[in-house]
């Protein structure tokens, strides 16, 4: 993908023209989640359930801890855009000319033709492409966006659907997403299928004072593996806010893993206040790998149930914090069970003010013995205006073989280190460029060639001043 498309300014902050065949009025209320519901023509079971999560959404409180969100006004947000009648297509000279084109800028159709086993493309609140490559397909491996899930899959998606993974009263903005979520990616691969090339996903809002709630269910049955990305971004209005309140559910059967990717660059007038979560069977693997860039405020901290022996969470991050920037990221780790261990790498990079929160949850319950934990935290800010922390909460409920390390880094851009590479004939710029690179080495190579190269691009722009 990055080889080509030239990641700039320009594919992020262009918007195209607002037009809309279905669109809820400003605000969250009963006659909106039923309008979102009608629209799909779902089940009433999933009507209820959205009904019962608005109520506990009104009922809940904002936090009151983390980021500040006073400029937060969910009465201003727009929850449900539907930009035109024709969805859900499988070739991309099928989708309308705009939206395609706004894609072809992200480099998603080059991207599916060259790396990927599959590729959706949500444009608001509707999945506008979804595709998976016939080889896969034979196999029995299910790549649909949800709203398509749930029409032909509804056994599945009511026994997974925010049940045991991510409930409707875990937090205020888990209940809002559930009253109104809208399009996303539904995975199912069956026992001992192993997808060897990643699907994706990319999420785009256009429109000003609008939200984006897509739901992501995974499930990987016994045996199996699969690779996921998701990508996002919106235009920059500097006079109004978005919002992003998706959620992730994760299911990891025995022996199986799955690698789930985020690549985050909404704008810098967007709320980010997503849930992601993975519950991990016997010898199942979850790896977490998430880039943070742009946005306003950004409340990210995905978590890990370790529920059988041999379970594994792997997590690796790095969040971007420039002017008027708080991420606010983080993980969590329950191991429920015995003979289970977690590995946490954090990295930030805090600019011109930027605040960086690593925020984590390591919980070891009682009668869970022969653990094994290590979280690093990594802080990197590039000037004495910024601010890094770190909020570690560590819950030990077991004494009996339990091994758990923590350590924590705070680092600046020595002028010693500036001036012996400029010795060397790099630019002061370019020195910069080459030891925040060195230091988001341990997350970019993660990551297939041509998202590394694109990821050390957008941190490059952010540096910049390049995306607003």
């Amino acid at each position: 993908m990055a080889e080509a498309v030239e990641i700039t300014r320009e594919i992020f902050d262009h918007a195209n023209e607002e037009r809309y065949v279905d669109k809820t009025l400003p605000g969250i209320n009963e006659d909106v989640v039923r309008k979102i519901s009608a629209s799909k023509n779902e089940p009433e079971w999933m009507l209820q359930k959205r009904l019962q999560s608005l109520r506990i959404f009104q009922e809940s409180k904002l936090p009151n801890w983390g980021p500040n969100l006073e400029n937060l006004n969910l009465n201003e947000i727009t929850y449900y855009i539907n930009p035109d009648e024709k969805s859900h297509a499988t070739k991309w000279e099928d989708v309308p000319e705009d939206i395609r084109k706004t894609f072809e800028k992200l480099g998603i159709p080059e991207a599916e033709k060259n790396a990927l086993a599959g590729a959706g493309s949500q444009y608001e609140s509707i999945t506008a492409y979804h595709n998976l490559k016939e080889e896969w397909a034979k196999k029995g491996v299910i790549f649909e966006d949800m709203d398509e899930a749930l029409k032909k899959y509804p056994g599945l998606v009511k026994e997974y659907f925010m049940t045991k993974c991510v409930p409707i009263n875990d937090h205020k903005f888990a209940s809002l997403h559930s009253s109104v979520w809208s399009g996303g990616t539904f995975i199912y691969v069956p026992k001992n299928v192993k997808v060897t090339v990643p699907l994706q996903a990319y999420f785009r809002m256009n429109a000003k004072k609008s939200g984006q709630f897509e739901h992501t269910l995974i499930i990987a049955d016994e045996g199996s593996e699969v690779q996921y990305i998701e990508g996002c971004s919106n235009p920059l209005f500097k006079d109004a806010y978005n919002l992003h309140a998706g959620c992730v559910e994760i299911y990891v059967k025995k022996n199986a893993k799955v690698r789930y990717t985020s690549m985050e660059s909404w704008s810098k007038k967007t709320f980010n206040l997503n849930t992601k979560r993975a519950i991990v069977s016997k010898d199942g693997v979850i790896e977490w790998i998430n880039g943070n860039t742009g946005s306003n405020t950004t409340m990210l901290y995905p978590c890990s149930l370790l529920t059988e022996p041999g379970a594994k969470c792997e997590s690796i991050g790095i969040a971007y914090a420039g002017e008027g920037q708080n991420q606010d990221t983080g993980m969590k780790v329950i191991h429920l069970a015995s003979n289970t261990n977690s590995t946490i790498i954090s990295k930030s990079i805090s600019k011109d003010g930027g605040i960086t929160s690593y925020r984590g949850l390591l919980k070891v319950v009682k009668g869970a013995k022969n653990i094994k934990s290590n979280v690093q935290c990594d802080a990197l800010m590039m000037d004495n205006k910024s601010q890094s922390n770190t909020f570690p909460t560590m819950e030990i409920k077991e004494n009996d073989n339990v091994d758990i390390a923590h350590e924590a880094t705070v680092g600046k851009i020595g002028q010693d280190q500036i001036f012996y590479l400029m010795s060397r004939g790099l630019s002061e710029e370019e020195a910069t460029k080459m030891i925040v690179r060195g230091f988001m080495e341990p997350v970019s190579k993660q990551l297939p060639l041509e998202y590394a190269i694109e990821f050390n691009r957008l941190i490059e722009l952010e540096m910049e001043g390049s995306l607003g």
